[in-house]
């Protein structure tokens, strides 16, 4: 039956992969704005038709986040001033920080239980609203370098302020809308319970404060956002209801980034480069899912074995594989929501949801981040193949040159450097090591995992380390602001830089980037550069831990 879940959700992806990317296309490059949308432009002054170079564009990509993120601090600390608040006190300076932090980069990491620390308000008008914008942020720079590669001795690659409106109005809050009646008919709650009411579960009784939880579920799972109004996130029966909606929640996670490669291929003018990009993504992710749950499923561990099932954490509802694909999904994306507990995982099932993350979210990565994330590397990977060959490399026309390659290049370097750091500045002070429930291998593990998901903006825990302190909430906000923001940055400033060629006419040299020979070099360089970064790490956690048990 896990094969089967596995399956049908390559078939659902495979139907609307080619009508979703052809509308997103379509979105992203008529020049026809709607009534609401001018009436946005005119509200916050801008020209909605003035094209704009890659440091306005970044500019204005940095400008909003701004603002977010002074927004979503100020409702945090005003909590109890406001209406809605059910009686929560203000969120600490700290909380503050990190949570608005968080949502604002697209990765929704929660240090506090959801539940018991943000009113209705908060959640609503706070939270759930970056759900969206953030990911229309994500989705602005991906069209932004995609106009990069298309475009001809052009200065300019867009509008922020337009493709953000699009983004938001015509693509997540329609598919949003019609997601939430789905998951309402699921059997996800849509209400309001107050901090007081008792709700009566499983012939228990639990003091919940709801909320509008259907709404807020669909809207995390659409824009790959972790997060949620329980402590407990997609396990709990408020927010995934059944094995049904558990299917649903995955499929949602993966619907836009794996669309998104057709709308590259068609705005680019090419659909069989779209293809190429949908197959080094397929290709990882379906590894990805069949390597966890073949961990789970054997349960190598003692326990596991003794028992007969690696069920520890995880919800009877969904099970060891339904689970398991929820965990692949959840890490390959920059989604964060989890039906299980990773921490509970046998050794080499956690670790492959921290290699996941490692990969640097691109298979198929979160809403936008995951398609110019993997077209960064299949430019590093067209570089490569020229220093083989001793040619200039080509990709879409354009040359990479030695600007190009070093934006490249700091793109992929910054995840990593957050990471290792983070996690080796954790362990060597005591605020860090204080916060460890486990010792030895599965300790590290935990600390490894929290720097990880942080700067790659996933958003998933793995459990275990106590992280809702001062000094995790800031070095965790840190990585999370520098993991989105620096990234970005380099990726706008390639798109400028790629805008401006003229093309490159093909060769005899030019190597072909549609075939399955590029498909191939674009997963390996994807996966060597990954373990030769992150192996050492690996090997004195998750794999050090599988070696022991």
């Amino acid at each position: 039956m896990g094969w089967i879940f596995v399956a049908s959700l390559v078939i659902a992806l495979a139907l609307v992969h080619k009508p979703l990317g052809d509308y997103m296309h379509r979105v992203y490059t008529t020049s026809k704005h709607n009534g609401v949308e001018r009436f946005l432009y005119r509200l916050v002054g801008v020209q909605p038709d003035a094209e704009q170079k890659w440091g306005v564009y970044a500019r204005g990509v940095l400008a909003f986040s701004v603002i977010s993120l002074l927004a979503l601090y100020g409702l945090q600390r005003l909590q109890d001033k406001l209406f809605l608040s059910l009686g929560f006190a203000p969120v600490p300076d700290h909380v503050a920080w990190n949570t608005a932090v968080s949502f604002v980069t697209n990765t929704n990491w929660q240090a506090y239980s959801g539940e018991s620390t943000m009113g209705h308000l908060v959640q609503m008008s706070g939270l759930a609203v970056q759900n969206f914008v953030s990911a229309a942020v994500g989705m602005a720079v991906a069209i932004a370098l995609v106009r990069g590669f298309a475009r001809r001795g052009s200065d300019t690659i867009g509008n922020f302020w337009v493709d953000l409106v699009r983004g938001t109005l015509r693509i997540l809050l329609p598919i949003a809308f019609v997601g939430a009646l789905v998951l309402v008919a699921g059997g996800v709650v849509q209400n309001f319970v107050g901090p007081h009411e008792v709700i009566t579960i499983a012939g228990g009784t639990q003091n919940m404060t709801g909320g509008p939880v259907a709404s807020q579920e669909v809207i995390k799972e659409l824009g790959t956002n972790g997060g949620g109004f329980y402590n407990t996130n997609s396990a709990h029966p408020f927010e995934n209801a059944t094995s049904w909606t558990n299917w649903f929640e995955i499929f949602l996670i993966l619907l836009i980034p794996f669309a998104l490669p057709r709308t590259f291929g068609k705005m680019v003018g090419q659909p069989r480069q779209g293809y190429a990009i949908l197959a080094v993504m397929g290709i990882i992710a379906l590894a990805s899912i069949t390597l966890t749950n073949v961990f789970e499923l054997g349960g190598d561990a003692t326990v596991p074995q003794a028992v007969g099932a690696a069920m520890e954490g995880k919800d009877v509802r969904f099970g060891v594989a339904n689970s398991a694909t929820f965990a692949a999904a959840t890490t390959l994306t920059s989604t964060g929501a989890v039906n299980s507990f990773h921490d509970s995982y046998t050794p080499f099932g956690g670790m492959m949801t921290l290699f996941n993350m490692m990969l640097g979210e691109v298979a198929p990565g979160g809403v936008g981040a995951g398609l110019y994330g993997m077209l960064v590397l299949a430019v590093i990977t067209v570089f490569v193949a020229g220093l083989m060959v001793g040619r200039t490399p080509e990709y879409l026309g354009k040359k990479i040159g030695s600007r190009e390659i070093k934006l490249a290049s700091m793109y992929f370097l910054v995840t990593p450097i957050l990471v290792l750091v983070g996690t080796a500045v954790a362990m060597g002070n005591e605020a860090g090591l204080a916060a460890m429930l486990n010792s030895g291998p599965h300790g590290f593990s935990e600390i490894l995992y929290a720097f990880t998901s942080a700067s790659n903006n996933n958003g998933s825990a793995f459990g275990g380390v106590t992280v809702n302190t001062p000094w995790y909430d800031v070095a965790l906000g840190l990585c999370m602001l520098l993991g989105r923001f620096l990234p970005i940055i380099f990726v706008l400033a390639l798109a400028g830089s790629l805008a401006r060629q003229k093309p490159a006419p093909e060769s005899a040299g030019t190597l072909p980037t549609h075939r399955p020979q590029f498909v191939g070099m674009v997963v390996g360089v994807t996966l060597i550069l990954v373990a030769l970064t992150f192996l050492p790490a690996l090997a004195l956690g998750p794999l050090a831990e599988g070696l022991l048990s």
